[in-house]
């Protein structure tokens, strides 16, 4: 019976998740401009994609947002974590249930809260961007923590101790101690504030300034539109954007794995020694 029902979410991921996504990359490579008959074989997609000055310039400032807030939330969130592990157990749950109510928040109320406070009551103009890199550093910050925190509570904890006892200062022996054992955890936790920075529509809506769009915005805008030439670059954005994911997850992973057994083969080579 368990197999059964693995088989069947399986089929039910395939179907759902990745056969539009598989249809979207069939014709992105095609000249058709609707979803429906599948005409010649065409690249005209991909070279609209990066020969339009309009669409480079959009893909490169979502890309500068999303590694930019995703760099400060990354360092953001794993102090939180760090700090969270070290802390009394009544502070380190407090910290922890306080990070699940972004987690759990609408995107939407995030993004007009931030705006709210940013731009109407402390009147700091989007045209800064300010408002922009703060929201996505809120919406991403709390992922990170979540990310890094199971790595700081799977490392050997003593070796901190060791080396505070061996002389070395609380932010050495962090950084040449602590940090080095959770890397897998910090990288994962990039890597995630990057897709959601990239996804991000309604928090861009509310803090972005008007001449300024990310992927999210640009898509939802052109797809009003009726210029269909964008719209079906828009496919070959989507196929690319997809083909990054599918590349950085299978390299977290080989990351993660080869961490694992270099760790295995470590404990290995002291246990005979």
């Amino acid at each position: 019976m368990k197999k059964i029902w693995k088989w069947v979410y399986l089929i039910l991921v395939l179907l759902f998740i990745y056969l539009p996504i598989l249809i979207l990359a069939v014709y992105s490579f095609t000249d058709s401009t609707n979803i429906g008959a599948i005409r010649h074989f065409s690249l005209h997609n991909y070279a609209t994609l990066f020969m339009t000055e309009e669409l480079r310039n959009m893909i490169a400032g979502t890309l500068l947002l999303a590694i930019g807030s995703a760099a400060v939330a990354t360092v953001l969130g794993t102090m939180g974590a760090i700090g969270a592990f070290y802390s009394r157990k009544r502070i380190g749950r407090l910290i922890s249930t306080m990070n699940q109510v972004p987690v759990v928040n609408a995107d939407v109320v995030t993004g007009f809260s931030i705006c709210i406070l940013l731009v109407v009551v402390m009147r700091i103009s989007k045209d800064t961007f300010i408002p922009l890199i703060l929201g996505h550093v809120t919406l991403c910050a709390p992922f990170v923590y979540l990310a890094v925190l199971p790595k700081i509570k799977q490392m050997d904890s003593s070796l901190y101790e060791a080396a505070l006892d061996l002389g070395a200062t609380p932010f050495r022996a962090l950084m040449q101690v602590v940090i080095p054992q959770i890397v897998p955890g910090i990288v994962s936790g990039f890597a995630l504030a990057v897709t959601l920075s990239l996804d991000d529509y309604f928090i861009a809506t509310y803090t972005k300034p008007a001449m300024f769009d990310t992927i999210s915005t640009y898509v939802v805008n052109a797809t009003k539109g009726s210029q269909t030439t964008i719209k079906t670059a828009l496919w070959a954005l989507s196929t690319v954007i997809f083909l990054l994911v599918i590349v950085t997850v299978l390299g977290m992973n080989l990351y993660q794995t080869r961490g694992r057994e270099n760790g295995m083969a470590g404990m290995e080579k002291g246990a005979k020694g």
